[in-house]
């Protein structure tokens, strides 16, 4: 079917004739003209970045710890992305490696010097090296994935913020919001958002970014980067459990607010019990983020994306479902002008991650969002976790002027972080959640996942959006769109769909007729 997206991304620029090649040591350092407004109007089509050659990051040792970061969360999304038919719908932009002047906008050179030696250890060298930090491994070959990494998350960037694209998605690994300016953490090498960030500001200018972080583990890396920095607005909800959660630190709590003039501009939302869904989910969007983000007003979003927040992860221990991040990601969208750049972080059931990759795939193409299953009703600690972080941000925003201050400091979770409140989701997927609790069995993971996308999958329409008028109308709207399309390079892939819509309504007043 000739769908709207597929008509944008056929007409759209692939990258090469758009100078989104190897970057130089004077581009990291030089600052590029922000296109005009209306070029960034109508900037359209989703960017796709992948890459078969950060897989050949692996564990080469027997280590638990690091056991779930596997090659195949990079391939098993992408895989998946074909199988919906989504990957030939977005515009693929092509990889790149980080230089070093970019990687060293966050981590130090003396942490690059030394992540670049291990290209040349032996395992029993790389063993040596990895335990000197908190849970993450090296490869001879995990510089360079690192570097591609960075590299991929800064093509998007330039995608996005030069109008070549609307949004993206970068699928990469290593992953990075863990990692601090000396120190890999947590899986992570190098920070490729908080990189990202960065590079945004020096090159194109970027006075505000928003930073969400949904994965299911804080990323203390990010926030120790940006804490003191008032032009990035870091908003991060994670599994903390009272503390008692990794990485088990103080900072991640909900009254880590900032420092100095970044103040304010640190947005910590700990979950206090495993289990939380859609509802929680939301719950903390609408309260917290969307109207901080707005006040805010951001001209790029950055989305930290680990999926391991998701149903059936056994790191995150959640109820959230796939479609859940639709709706998110739909959320985010009207902020920054569209101007929403995605990064991969953690997420560890293959299953899960790839339909939750699609599911962000299909909200960032602009297809209608699954309907969400169950009663949309927040559970008591995440109304509590809410409260709380409400009223440490409110002296800080007027969105916040008159909500109640008070702090919850005894919550119904304090003494049994892992209540036994239950959630009023559907039958199927409350039973499904507990026999993998119980079980841990993969056969009925995946035919729970069978059975629930074939539920909230909806079909999408041939055509998404029709104009009705007159044939002396359409040939005036056809006329008018020519001009337009002679103007600028950007028009053609955006009145593609009206001028086939326009074709279409002539066809359909034939068949009228």
């Amino acid at each position: 079917p000739e769908t709207a997206v597929l008509a944008l991304a056929t007409s759209g620029c692939r990258g090469s004739c758009c100078g989104l090649g190897t970057a130089s040591s004077s581009q990291a350092s030089g600052l590029v003209s922000t296109p005009p407004l209306w070029a960034a109007a109508m900037a359209s089509g989703t960017g796709l970045i992948y890459s078969e050659q950060m897989m050949s990051h692996r564990l080469l040792w027997d280590f638990p710890a690091c056991s779930f970061e596997i090659p195949e969360r990079l391939s098993a999304p992408f895989d998946k992305l074909k199988q919906y038919g989504l990957v030939e719908r977005c515009i693929q932009l092509p990889i790149r490696e980080a230089i070093e002047e970019e990687i060293i906008l966050v981590h130090s050179l003396e942490y690059l010097e030394a992540v670049k030696s291990t290209a040349s250890m032996n395992i029993e060298e790389l063993k040596s090296f990895s335990y000197k930090y908190d849970d993450v491994y090296f490869h001879p070959n995990s510089y360079h994935c690192a570097t591609l990494s960075v590299g991929a998350s800064l093509q998007l960037v330039d995608a996005v913020m030069l109008g070549r694209v609307r949004n993206g998605m970068a699928l990469v690994r290593p992953p990075g919001h863990h990692s601090q300016k000396n120190d890999a953490c947590g899986f992570c090498i190098f920070n490729n958002v908080a990189i990202a960030a960065k590079y945004a500001k020096q090159r194109h200018g970027t006075k505000r970014i928003l930073i969400v972080d949904w994965d299911v583990h804080h990323g203390q890396g990010t926030q120790y980067i940006f804490e003191k920095d008032s032009s990035v607005l870091y908003f991060s909800w994670h599994r903390y459990e009272h503390q008692q959660f990794w990485p088990n630190l103080k900072d991640s709590d909900y009254d880590a607010i900032g420092k100095g003039n970044g103040a304010g501009f640190t947005i910590n939302l700990p979950w206090n019990k495993v289990g939380m869904g859609n509802a929680d989910y939301l719950a903390a969007f609408l309260s917290i983020l969307l109207p901080m983000a707005y006040e805010f007003n951001p001209e790029l979003i950055l989305v930290s994306a680990g999926f391991d927040s998701v149903v059936g992860d056994p790191e995150g221990e959640m109820c959230a479902t796939p479609e859940c991040f639709a709706h998110l990601t739909q959320l985010l969208m009207p902020l920054a002008n569209g101007k929403l750049c995605v990064v991969l972080e953690g997420g560890y059931n293959l299953r899960s991650l790839s339909e939750s990759v699609c599911m962000t795939i299909r909200a960032l193409l602009g297809d209608p969002v699954p309907p969400l299953v169950g009663q949309m009703a927040p559970c008591i600690s995440a109304v509590e976790t809410i409260q709380n972080v409400t009223a440490v941000h409110q002296p800080y925003w007027k969105c916040l002027k008159y909500h109640d201050g008070i702090i919850i400091k005894d919550p119904s979770t304090k003494k049994l972080y892992c209540c036994t409140e239950e959630h009023n989701f559907e039958s199927d997927i409350t039973t499904t959640e507990k026999e993998i609790t119980n079980s841990k069995e993969k056969k009925d993971f995946d035919e729970f996942m069978d059975s629930h996308m074939k539920k909230v999958l909806v079909l999408i329409p041939s055509v998404r959006t029709a104009w009705a008028g007159d044939e002396v109308k359409s040939a005036k709207l056809d006329q008018c769109l020519k001009i337009e399309a002679k103007k600028t390079s950007f028009s053609f892939s955006s009145a593609g769909i009206l001028l086939r819509l326009s074709k279409l309504h002539r066809h359909l007043m034939c068949e009228k007729k």
